[in-house]
């Protein structure tokens, strides 16, 4: 089903998660309405990729729950949530380095395959017609990121700005309605960084996505979200416009640790 208007696309309700004696998350909840951009900061040890790990499934909620367009992703195998319509870059990238930047984006599209081993193994026609539709997906995707001249290339091959933008095509390969950004800008140069902004700006309105971003950037976070949550220590300290939030005296005392 599809959010509503006014009704959250990913309900993040009291998680909390624990590692031994380390609490990761303490009861962290916010909401993230459709087509929004909302950032996700805080210091190092905040949290904030912790919670991206909870969504992706990859890591177990000890409390709480995570629904994503009304269904808790608690209940969901970490296999099937990018078939729900969640899609997730890495801060480090987890890319195929081997391979050219054409099969990475389409192992984006795997989630949407109607072809098993056997099948394409047999070359069935169901199969070979999967096969078709997730590269001329894979090279739109090329197109719109402008990737198409890197097709055939290895992904070891190229700047790590661009392979930034590989896994981010990677990502978008499945069609999410969620896309999950973990430090985009990190490791880029001032230019780089400015280019990614009006990306993902452009991916949103072009692709109708709704975005949660992890980024230390902070101009770059705030000029690009719509809303903001601030966590430190596993609790979420602060949240509303970036206006707001930048102000924030708990943040404030986060960031300058007085």
């Amino acid at each position: 089903m599809a959010a509503e208007a006014g009704q959250a696309l990913l309900r993040v309700q009291d998680v909390a998660v624990r590692f031994g004696g380390i609490v990761a998350l303490d009861g962290v909840s916010f909401d993230v309405a459709p087509g929004r951009i909302v950032g996700l900061i805080g210091p190092n040890g905040a949290g904030k990729t912790t919670l991206f790990n909870c969504i992706s499934r990859l890591y177990e909620c000890d409390r709480g729950d995570i629904a994503f367009d009304g269904v808790s992703l608690l209940t969901v195998p970490r296999h099937r949530v990018a078939g729900l319509g969640i899609g997730r870059t890495f801060q480090n990238l987890a890319l195929f380095r081997s391979m050219s930047v054409l099969d990475n984006v389409m192992v984006g599209r795997h989630c949407r395959s109607q072809g098993g081993f056997f099948a394409n193994a047999l070359r069935l026609p169901y199969a070979v017609h999967s096969d078709a539709t997730a590269r001329d997906r894979a090279r739109e995707l090329l197109a719109v990121l402008d990737l198409e001249r890197f097709a055939e290339t290895r992904v070891a091959d190229l700047p790590f700005g661009t392979q930034k933008r590989v896994e981010l095509a990677r990502a978008l390969a499945a069609q999410p309605r969620l896309l999950l950004l973990d430090e985009p800008a990190s490791g880029l140069n001032h230019e780089e960084v400015g280019a990614i902004g009006e990306l993902i700006r452009a991916l949103r309105e072009r692709l109708r996505l709704t975005i949660l971003v992890v980024e230390h950037h902070m101009q770059l976070l705030m000029s690009l979200s719509d809303w903001v949550v601030a966590l430190n220590f596993g609790k979420r300290i602060a949240e509303g416009t970036p206006a707001e939030v930048r102000e924030h005296p708990e943040l404030v005392r986060a960031y300058l640790g007085s």
